[in-house]
């Protein structure tokens, strides 16, 4: 796995340290699907993310029984072997030319170690750059934890999925879009591909351009003909370097396609005409 430098881990971990992530084992996740997990609030009393990720927990989190805690007891709690977590942590790769510090919603099993990521690692999304707005991806946050249980879920029954880039496994999906409705927010876009007349001349599927609050949504109504893009990405910041793309199934988290990119003068901050051309099937 690649190496990550990680920075700060909910806001308690104040030294940098090094660390190399390694695969979950299969045994880490019977382990993790036996255990309670606890979700991990943020300290900021002003953040957002504590109203929707406790929302987006309370109806949709099945996969263990939970709890939410402080990010205090987080740290005191952290070393606990029969114990999971969902948390906010905040990492880079050293080996990026620039490096970013990127937010990554991860579940994690507790392990008597000095490192965060020595922790068992049982599943990290990208969330989104430190330093952009939780308004960028508190409305995905439901869909993202439905795709973690399905993750989850896949690798338990098939440990062979347990491998390096191993959410690339569900691009054999994306051939299923075209059966439904492709939802994207504008700023989810590459500049190149914002109107719907550039979108056709690489997609003849059926999408929409929606409001955040729409996704929202129909994540919350489990709508069974919607898919989201899911982007992250600077938002305009002066860090720039990678950008994620991951279509996920609004009603179960199915995971569509993905890919990532590093931005450049021909690939900007958003979902690319060559990504519609792969999915246009």
């Amino acid at each position: 796995m690649k190496k990550f430098i990680v920075l700060f881990a909910v806001a308690i971990c104040a030294t940098a340290s090094y660390a190399q992530r390694n695969l979950v084992r299969p045994e880490d996740v019977q382990e993790f699907l036996k255990s309670k997990t606890y979700v991990v609030l943020e300290e900021n009393p002003t953040s957002t993310y504590n109203m929707e990720i406790r929302d987006a927990v309370e109806r949709s989190w099945k996969i263990t029984s939970y709890e939410f805690i402080s990010a205090k007891q987080f740290e005191d709690m952290r070393k606990d072997i029969d114990k999971s977590f969902l948390v906010l942590i905040q990492m880079r790769f050293d080996n990026d030319k620039v490096a970013p510090i990127y937010n990554f919603l991860s579940v994690s099993m507790g392990a008597a170690v000095k490192k965060i990521t020595d922790m068992p690692d049982i599943c990290s999304v990208p969330l989104s750059y430190k330093d952009v707005s939780e308004d960028s991806y508190n409305y995905k946050l439901e869909g993202l934890i439905l795709f973690i249980q399905k993750y989850i879920n896949d690798i338990n029954q098939d440990s062979k999925l347990i491998k390096k880039d191993a959410f690339n496994f569900y691009n054999k999906n994306s051939s299923e879009i075209k059966n439904k409705e492709l939802w994207v927010t504008e700023s989810s876009l590459d500049k190149e591909t914002r109107s719907l007349s550039d979108i056709r001349k690489n997609y003849k599927h059926n999408i929409k351009v929606v409001t955040p609050e729409d996704i929202q949504k129909a994540v919350e109504e489990k709508n069974p003909n919607v898919v989201f893009l899911h982007k992250v990405g600077p938002e305009g910041g002066r860090l720039q370097w990678r950008v994620w793309k991951m279509i996920i199934g609004a009603a179960d988290g199915q995971l569509y396609y993905y890919d990532t990119h590093t931005i450049s003068k021909s690939n900007g901050d958003g979902f690319l005409a060559k990504d519609f051309k792969k999915i246009n099937k």
